[in-house]
């Protein structure tokens, strides 16, 4: 029964039906969507038109063509680059890189691939900013390489529409007979601290025992007051022998005596 049923189906229903189905598809292809965060690049008839907006747009089917560009920040972690500072020390220095586009046009028109093209061109720039630094800039100084490794970047991706949000350093390896030379470096250098703050503590303790010398010795009796409480604080020890000294006053008159 079907293959009659099929047979009876009037001839010039089959182009309409063609007809009908070319008109969908065209209508599916008059207009588009972006997300808040896309932008659509119009070409029509191959020529590049204006930037379409978030939200719907409308399009001239088969005439019109659009590229998308995503306007977020983009993340990425640069392969570890190895590089010898401006000094002759080989390091491994690895970063994070992060970047947007800012002009979807000109990312579209501009450069093939813009994000692979931002990410080469990051690594070039950081091997010149490591080459251009000692390593002590690098251990110390990290901020200002990090400023001048985004200013090196900014300048070669400025005219592909792109910003660079920030890039960051993230590991510095050295070979391992310098990290031994710098652990020694900072070894010597609180050494040599700590013998500063121990002879200047020697000179104040002097200077004070100086000062309480001249103190007591110009105080009468200060100096058997000193004995006494020194006598005193040995007895807090529980100590069994006690050997006191005769006063310095009995042994001076015994000298003048003498003398006389």
């Amino acid at each position: 029964m079907l293959p009659a049923v099929i047979h009876a189906l009037p001839i010039v229903g089959v182009p309409a039906f063609f007809v009908l189905g070319a008109a969908f598809i065209a209508g599916l292809k008059s207009f588009g969507m972006n997300q808040e965060y896309e932008r659509a690049v119009l070409f029509r008839l191959g020529r590049l038109g204006e930037s379409k907006g978030p939200g719907w747009f409308w399009l001239i089917p088969f005439v019109d063509r659009v590229v998308k560009v995503d306007l977020r920040t983009v993340t990425r972690v640069l392969d570890t680059q190895e590089t010898v500072t401006r000094d002759g020390v080989p390091v491994k220095v690895n970063a994070v890189l992060w970047f947007r586009a800012k002009d979807a046009m000109l990312v579209t028109t501009t450069v093939q691939d813009w994000g692979n093209a931002v990410i080469q061109a990051a690594e070039t720039a950081m091997r010149d900013a490591i080459g251009q630094s000692d390593l002590d800039q690098l251990l110390k100084d990290r901020i200002l390489i990090n400023q001048r490794l985004q200013d090196m970047l900014a300048r070669a991706c400025d005219h592909w529409g792109v910003v660079v949000d920030s890039i960051e350093m993230k590991d510095l390896d050295i070979p391992e007979q310098m990290q031994r030379a710098i652990g020694r470096e900072a070894e010597a250098v609180r050494e040599k601290r700590a013998r500063i703050i121990k002879a200047e503590g020697e000179k104040e303790a002097a200077q004070t025992l100086a000062d309480a010398a001249a103190t007591i010795g110009g105080t009468p009796g200060a100096l058997e007051m000193r004995r006494l409480q020194t006598l005193t604080e040995i007895g807090v020890e529980h100590n069994s022998t006690i050997i006191a000294m005769m006063p310095v006053e009995l042994i001076e008159a015994a000298k003048r005596i003498a003398e006389k």
